[in-house]
């Protein structure tokens, strides 16, 4: 088991930052953290559930640099991506008396990492913030990137901004802490870099996928490393999701609909949504004659032998029939002149954006796909 802490860069000149990923980062985080600060002091949001687990820890960090911090614990779950969350935690950000230059401090998932970067993006018209995600998801996928956000009752990320991190710490020790639910949403964002562009990292996933669960570091810290370092090479070459940085939203339109039908719960969580709109990505690129068939069941197997939903029968309860989920589909913030935008595949390995897909085509794939 190594205790090496890996580097990756996120290069946007002078905003570059880094996203160092290893084990006891958090016991470490006042060293790391200290040298961005102008005053010694910053700002920690969080939850209750992370609040309990990771927030000792940072906290005693925090006071061995000599650096003073107040916090905030806010409801753990995707209700919290929420204007009146928002609300909350900038009025308290305020009350505390965080200026221009000072640090806040998002501790835990995708939904504190979000809207704590949102928080600071409008704060004073920009705070900076640093990143500490407890979760797969987070560390692979939300707290890389600038995207930051909350939902709306039209969808989700529908309001946000884009303000990228001073500094990501991503333990891998704090993935220990997650229910195995969690750590497998978390694994569909990391099956998907292998998906759009790295065919030979989808291969070694399917080779190490028991090691990845049994919760071996080693692996862990090289999946979490390449997943860091495919997002840091498309988030430099375009920040603002203008071209190339559309592809990391393979699955995301349909999964966003699914999440919206099920009302944002914990029926359906992010990465689980995700993996089924992956899946139904290569079915519908099949459909289209544009990948192989054995290619698109290749991705479901995978994704089912990984613990993960795969098909629109696996989210429990009822969903809303064709016309509805395309209809969720279309409040997606990157519809461009009405066109639902896709992320399809010629392969594994070889995604693509395209605004071509015929409704018709889409609407009978998922009749084919409803449940019974």
């Amino acid at each position: 088991m190594t205790d090496t802490i890996r580097r990756v860069a996120v290069d946007l000149g002078s905003r570059t930052y880094d996203i160092l990923v290893g084990p006891g980062l958090i016991a470490d985080a006042g060293i790391h953290l200290k040298p961005l600060l102008r005053r010694a002091r910053l700002a920690v949001v969080t939850d209750e559930t992370v609040a309990r687990l990771h927030l000792p820890t940072l906290q005693k960090s925090l006071d061995a640099a000599g650096i003073r911090h107040d916090t905030i614990v806010l409801p753990a779950g995707e209700s919290t991506k929420s204007f009146a969350q928002l609300e909350k935690l900038t009025e308290w950000l305020l009350e505390t008396g965080i200026e221009r230059g000072d640090l806040v401090v998002a501790l835990g998932g995708g939904v504190i990492g979000d809207l704590t970067g949102f928080a600071a993006a409008i704060l004073r018209r920009g705070v900076d913030f640093a990143q500490i995600p407890t979760t797969l998801l987070s560390q692979v996928d939300s707290s890389v990137g600038g995207k930051t956000g909350i939902n709306t009752r039209q969808g989700k990320n529908l309001a946000g901004a884009f303000h990228q991190p001073r500094l990501v710490l991503a333990d891998v020790a704090a993935l220990e802490t997650l229910p195995m639910r969690e750590f497998l949403a978390g694994y569909a964002e990391v099956v998907k870099y292998g998906l759009i562009g790295d065919r030979a990292f989808f291969d070694w996933l399917e080779t190490n996928l028991d090691r990845l669960t049994q919760g071996d570091r080693d692996t862990r810290i090289h999946a979490i490393v390449k997943s860091c370092e495919a997002k840091a090479a498309t988030v430099a070459a375009d920040e603002r999701e203008s071209g190339v940085r559309a592809l990391l939203n393979l699955g995301h339109t349909f999964g966003h609909a699914l999440e919206a039908a099920t009302g944002f719960s914990q029926r359906l969580i992010h990465g689980e949504g995700v993996a089924i709109g992956m899946a139904l990505a290569f079915d519908l690129s099949a459909r289209l004659g544009l990948c192989p068939g054995q290619d698109a069941l290749r991705v479901r197997r995978h994704l089912m032998h990984a613990g993960l939903p795969a098909r629109l029968a696996d989210v429990p309860g009822t969903l809303p029939d064709a016309d509805g989920l395309i209809a969720l589909m279309a409040q997606d913030k990157k519809v461009v002149d009405g066109k639902l935008t896709f992320i399809l595949a010629r392969s594994i390995g070889e995604a693509f954006i395209t605004r071509d897909v015929e409704l018709s085509s889409l609407r009978d794939l998922l009749r084919e796909r409803e449940p019974a």
